[in-house]
């Protein structure tokens, strides 16, 4: 890490100097099948405003063999270091040659190489987002310098080669077995969405026909072959020509590239990348085995989002990583929007999800010691790469949800047109947006921007009720708290402008709850009368931020909270149910509500809860509740009776429905007991059976990990599941099993291979962690704590970004809730010095073991009083 940081005052600076033109990078990828290392060549054109002035070019590789400025050789030896080219006495207008071998890695950063286990080939893909184009070609990484970018790539014969531009046909290659592909130059872009994949991938095909029936955009859907069989194209293609249609009429613009490929990949590290026009995704998004319907609604957001992005982000894009959040919250809030409105959508329900998912993670983000403004203080790459994080992201977009409540959706759609046309292909800053937004909406949103911006925290929203003999509300208020900011954290919690609703639900005849008035009003400052529900009757539950319109923790009064107790599963809408729910939730991770209580709600209503989505967050919850939260002393019966209600959901859902599917993998988490296990043990080996249950390979690893983590199945078990599922997968989920084993041994060699060895793949790394951490195993993981603190700094230091940040948070001792593990790392804190960035990750873990002391003592608390 090291010699690889960019400060926003270089970037800057130099953007100040130079103007870049084009970039011709040729690639030698022939090797690709043995190879460690490729070779790279870079022609670069800019000028300089200032010549004689010097700058530098980026670059991280093994190796630099040339460098040539302007016809003048220079040594590498002396102008290359820390992961950049020194660039002196530049003239007016410049051409720089590089040529260097860079590396192959298997991270998921820079060009990743990957063998397929199946058919043994080699496939490559880029990801460059934040920094690292520039460990594939020397380039001016920082995304306001700006480019085209042509591409050369040298590839096995019969190889296809994607890119940002449409594949050309290949000419024979120099080298025997070798094409060459001579890519089109790209429009003006930022060099961390420019993009190659590269292998025997193969792809199916389509074509979006623009409303006018004019526009013809190519559509192309990749991935391996060994996943062909599992790709649903059809489904794919059928979301992104709803998003285009949609966006192209909500933004006035048409799409702006040349063709619009989505390519599956494997060991992706995040969900998927906006290259322009060449869209990486995980491939983990090509469903080998039956998944709930949650899980294609979280798909089609993933494409929609990045889709989004083509136009906010790629067309028009930030001026420096202060603004990745409103790149990433925009392409959030409109790709719901989107799911939610689009013609023929299956998904009018996509706010209750984000609801039930990304507002639970912003709420959870900015409860941190790192809370932060959404206009994140970004002073160099370090910040950035931590800073996709909740905040960015969904409270981001939840913001945005409320502004265009503040302004009217027609007005906001027209502002971020005429902000699109004003700086098509250009940079910019928020300033520029909220301006355009000013123009159209006639709102002056600079104190707006301050009080949600530019400040971090979150408040909370209670209603305050007076209500006479006769159940007639004599007055309401809405009363808005802002809590201290966690220890740590910089700034000081502010009170904010809210624009909410307000929603009255009653029982009808039927005994569903239904809504039966709501009111919308602006909320400002310490308390807020509502004058207009006076004289009412009080209704069953009183909901603050009906329609989830505003960002805010909102509590229930009394007798609303024991009528959702009683009635949660009776709403007939699935968004208050939802609102309720993680107001359940947010309430249980604060101490207001004890773990056993909270496991009583859930499973008082969740039989009946219709949203598969919410199904799977509360058995998530419910789970973490009592691995987190529970008081110690009750756990063990808080996850027997979870463990039973599972298995008496399981048998009561429907024969191949999503529940059952759900209700399964929820008791293979918990099951405890001789007669649990050995349900498990019969469905793996098929001696028993349910109903309309298909045991996949998916499904199939799921019910072994939990046999493994409890003792029950050895090595020779894993290896006999790996000969049946020998795929990337298995692979994958076979690592999670050996280190779920309960024994010494396996948790040192689990440890040996992450901390020690540097031999595992991103994604096989992942899976390690994520077998070695098992929530009841905690005396067995003990000793560990100790060594965690030993090791970390050094892997910071030593490893990549994203294979660091694997380690740093998934090893934390996050299941030691004792003061020693915090005591431990106040120690660590105080002695080790660690860089911002490492010291902001194990801060955040500290506070989930703070947290988590807490949420015990209350539920110990509940039990004492009985």
């Amino acid at each position: 890490m090291p010699g690889t940081n960019l400060t926003r005052e270089e970037a800057r600076t130099r953007a100040e100097l130079l103007t870049v033109a084009a970039y011709d990078i040729e690639l030698d990828l022939g090797n690709a099948a043995e190879g460690v290392t490729f070779r790279s060549t870079t022609v670069v054109r800019f000028t300089a405003r200032t010549p004689g002035a010097s700058s530098f070019i980026d670059l991280v590789a093994p190796t630099v063999h040339e460098v040539v400025l302007n016809g003048t050789a220079l040594d590498p030896a002396e102008v290359f270091a820390d992961s950049r080219i020194a660039l002196p006495s530049l003239a007016a207008e410049n051409e720089l040659r590089v040529v260097a071998d860079c590396a192959y890695t298997n991270t998921g950063e820079g060009l990743h190489r990957f063998v397929d286990p199946v058919d043994e080939q080699t496939y490559l893909y880029t990801q460059f987002e934040v920094p690292d184009a520039r460990r594939v070609f020397a380039s001016f990484e920082q995304p306001d310098l700006k480019g085209t970018f042509a591409f050369t790539v040298t590839a096995p014969t019969g190889w296809k080669v994607i890119s940002n531009e449409p594949s050309p046909e290949p000419e024979k290659g120099e080298t025997e077995g070798t094409e060459v592909h001579r890519f089109a130059a790209t429009p003006r872009i930022s060099s961390y969405i420019t993009a190659l994949i590269a292998g025997p991938y193969v792809g199916v095909f389509d074509e979006y026909v623009g409303k006018d029936g004019e526009q013809r955009v190519p559509l192309g859907v990749y991935c391996r072959p060994s996943l062909l069989q599992h790709l649903d194209g059809e489904a794919i293609f059928e979301v992104t020509k709803q998003g285009f249609d949609w966006f192209q009429e909500k933004f006035d613009c048409a799409y702006p590239f040349s063709k619009y490929d989505q390519l599956f990949v494997p060991e992706f590290n995040a969900g998927a990348m906006e290259n322009a026009g060449a869209v990486t995704i995980r491939d983990q998004y090509v469903f080998r085995s039956k998944v709930t319907d949650a899980a294609y609604e979280s798909r089609a957001e993933t494409i929609l989002h990045e889709l989004a992005h083509m136009w906010f982000g790629d067309l028009v894009t930030m001026e420096w990583w202060n603004d990745l959040w409103l790149n990433e919250s925009f392409a959030t809030f409109t790709s719901v929007l989107c799911q939610a409105d689009a013609t023929g959508t299956r998904w009018p329900q996509a706010w209750t999800t984000f609801a039930n998912s990304m507002k639970t993670w912003a709420y959870r983000q900015d409860q941190l010691p790192s809370t932060h403004p959404i206009m994140a203080e970004i002073n160099d790459l370090e910040d950035v790469q931590v800073n996709f994080d909740g905040i960015t992201y969904a409270k981001g977009a939840s913001v945005l949800k409320q502004l265009v409540a503040y302004v009217g959706q027609d007005a906001f759609f027209a502002g971020v047109q005429a902000y699109m046309k004003r700086h098509a292909w250009g940079n910019t800053r928020l300033s520029d947006l909220l301006g355009a937004l000013e123009e159209t909406s006639g709102r002056d949103l600079k104190a707006w921007s301050t009080a949600w911006l530019e400040t971090a925290g979150i408040n909370i929203l209670r209603p305050e009720i007076e209500a006479d003999a006769d159940g007639v509300m004599t007055s309401f208020a809405v009363r808005q708290e802002a809590p201290a900011l966690p220890a740590g954290a910089k700034g000081a919690a502010v009170l904010r402008p809210h624009r909410i609703a307000i929603g009255l639900y009653d029982l009808d005849e039927s005994g569903a709850l239904v809504r039966t008035e709501r009111i919308e009003l602006d909320v400002d400052g310490e308390l807020t009368a509502v004058p207009a529900l006076a004289g009412r009757r009080r209704p069953a539950v009183v909901l603050l931020n009906d329609d989830d319109l505003s960002y805010a923790k909102v509590r229930l009064d009394a007798e609303s909270l024991a009528a959702v107790t009683a009635h949660i599963a009776d709403f007939t809408e699935t968004l208050p149910r939802a609102l309720c729910w993680a107001s359940a939730w947010d309430m249980t991770r604060d101490g207001e509500m004890a773990a056993r209580d909270y496991l009583s709600l859930v499973l008082s209503g969740i039989g009946r809860e219709s949203d598969i989505g919410v199904v799977q967050s509360l058995q998530a919850q419910a789970k973490a509740a009592l691995d987190l939260y529970a008081d110690p002393a009750w756990r063990g019966e808080g996850l027997s009776r979870f463990a039973d209600a599972a298995l008496e959901q399981l048998h009561a859902a429907g024969a191949g429905s999503d529940h059952q599917l759900a209700w399964v993998r929820a008791f293979a988490a918990t099951a405890r007991t001789e007669q649990h296990l050995a349900l498990l043990s019969g469905l793996l080996d098929g001696s028993t059976a349910v109903e309309g249950l298909a045991v996949d390979d998916e499904l199939r690893w799921t019910l072994l990990e939990r046999l493994s983590a409890t003792g029950l199945a050895d090595e020779a078990a894993v290896l006999a599941e790996l000969e049946r599922d020998n795929t990337a997968a298995g692979r994958r989920y076979a690592e999670t099993c050996r280190a779920a084993r309960p024994t010494a041994e396996a948790k040192a060699a689990a440890w040996d291979a992450v901390v020690t060895a540097e031999t595992l793949t991103n994604t096989v790394q992942e899976a390690a962690i994520g077998g070695f951490v098992q929530s009841d195993q905690r005396e067995l993981l003990a000793p560990y704590t100790a060594k965690y603190f030993a090791a970390v700094k050094g892997i910071f230091e030593e490893r990549s970004h994203e294979m660091g940040q694997q380690i740093i948070v998934g090893l934390y001792p996050s299941l030691q809730v004792e003061q020693a593990t915090l005591d431990a790392t106040d120690a660590w804190l105080a002695s080790a010095e660690p860089a911002p960035a490492l010291y902001r990750m194990v801060v955040e873990a500290r506070a989930g073991v703070e947290r988590a002391l807490r949420a015990q003592a209350a539920d110990r608390a509940a039990a004492a009083r009985g």
